[in-house]
């Protein structure tokens, strides 16, 4: 029996894999910083061992998964060296794991986390289905048929894997620390398309994806006429989103997502779509579509007094005019206050105007200062910058976040990928 050290655990993949792992009885254990995530607490619940970062923790009967975030400089990798021991990088080692599944990656500049939690919920209700989020979360089931991940285009990441089936959510420009511009994104999922076995299932309102090849079938579900899988007749309710969806223009359904936004209908037709292609009835994804209770991070919502308070991991223009377009169709009666945290100087200062047009369709808004990257350089960029584009927004601290008491009756939106979550909990505790 293989004894895992995970170099890194409490990142989000690494706590996800190492989830998958303990689940499937392999024996598991890992290294971090002391600092606390919120991807540990299902480790520490799992009875995975944690440690701080210290070369005695690696022994010789390990096998070594490494987060790419960490270099053979590492002091634990070099001691894995020392003792002769194979080091896999964690893309690597996913991209072989996956190999005995029928595997389901899930890539796109947004939607990724959401997408695969409501597919590894409505496939995972019908077969044995193992899967790793992006928000942290992971399950492993010994005689699982199916394996559905997060594939992320960061820096590459995603070319390590060669999937049975891919869902593409949308191509955009991010991490421009990396990607040079929208096409330099695209030839990324182009490469990814081609290592695709079985099929593809994109979305065709997607300008870019419009353009994919691959050597298998793509399978293309959006809101026009021309997809394979189109939802009609979309309306919002009390419940939460309700539409039709036609297959080549023939009726095939009608659903209910507890979600609101277009970007939810977007993210059930693929799981609908992919569904539809492994011969999973359209009785028993709709039964499950409509129990599923959302992802970590992507509109986590508490009601406290008379607001509501919503954590949410937009961090990107597109994904914020969304995270607030789906709050204003479930709260039409409610102000919308967002508070956010730009991530990263680069995408602060590549994204700036993108940045104040999707923030100024909330009601109010404040800002928090910008959480840099340790990949970056200083930048003379401030927060000032932002705000100085948004009418009427005002600068927050800890120290001054009692200010949102004022906004009875309202949605605080909580937004960004650092540590906005700090803010919300300083404003948790005045109340």
């Amino acid at each position: 029996m293989t004894n895992f050290h995970f170099i890194g655990i409490k990142g989000s993949g690494m706590s996800a894999l190492a989830q998958v792992l303990h689940d499937m009885n392999f024996p598991v254990q890992g290294s971090d910083v002391e600092k606390q995530f919120f991807t540990q607490r299902p480790l520490e619940q799992k009875g995975i061992h944690l440690f701080p970062f210290e070369r005695n923790n690696i022994k010789n009967d390990q096998q070594i998964v490494v987060s790419a975030a960490y270099g053979d400089d590492h002091e634990e990798v070099q001691r894995a060296h020392e003792l002769g021991l194979e080091v896999k990088k964690y893309p690597i080692f996913l991209g072989e794991f996956i190999q005995q599944f029928t595997s389901i990656a899930v890539t796109g500049s947004h939607g990724k986390t959401s997408t695969t939690g409501l597919l590894a919920h409505v496939l995972g209700s019908a077969f044995p289905t193992s899967y790793l989020i992006g928000d942290g979360t992971g399950k492993g089931e010994e005689d699982s048929k199916y394996f559905a991940f997060e594939a992320c285009e960061y820096r590459r990441h995603f070319l390590n894997y060669k999937p049975d089936y891919c869902i593409m959510t949308n191509v955009d420009f991010d991490h421009p620390d990396y990607f040079k511009d929208v096409q330099d994104v695209f030839s990324a999922f182009q490469q990814m398309a081609m290592q695709v076995k079985k099929a593809i299932v994109a979305c065709g309102d997607d300008e870019h994806l419009q353009g994919i090849h691959a050597n298998v079938p793509v399978v293309y579900y959006g809101f026009n006429e021309d997809n394979d899988f189109q939802a009609r007749g979309v309306e919002t309710t009390t419940e939460g989103t309700k539409f039709d969806v036609y297959v080549r223009n023939s009726l095939y359904g009608g659903f209910i997502i507890p979600g609101y936004g277009k970007h939810n209908v977007l993210n059930a037709l693929a799981v609908i779509a992919l569904c539809h292609y492994e011969n999973v009835s359209a009785e028993v994804v709709g039964e499950h579509l409509k129990t599923f209770q959302g992802v970590k991070r992507r509109f986590s919502e508490k009601i406290v007094e008379k607001q509501i308070l919503i954590d949410d991991y937009a961090h990107h223009p597109t994904e914020i005019a969304a995270t607030i377009e789906a709050t204003k169709q479930k709260y039409p009666n409610h102000n919308v206050v967002a508070i956010f945290q730009p991530h990263t100087f680069t995408r602060t200062k590549t994204f700036l105007k993108e940045f104040a047009e999707s923030l100024s369709k909330a009601d109010f808004v404040y800002l928090c200062d910008i959480f840099g990257s340790a990949r970056e350089q200083a930048s003379t960029l401030t927060i000032d910058d932002l705000k100085d584009l948004i009418s009427g927004a005002k600068l927050i601290t800890e120290e001054s976040i009692a200010i949102l008491k004022n906004h009875e009756n309202s949605v605080l939106l909580f937004m960004g990928a650092g540590d906005i979550q700090k803010f919300q909990q300083a404003y948790e505790n005045t109340l």
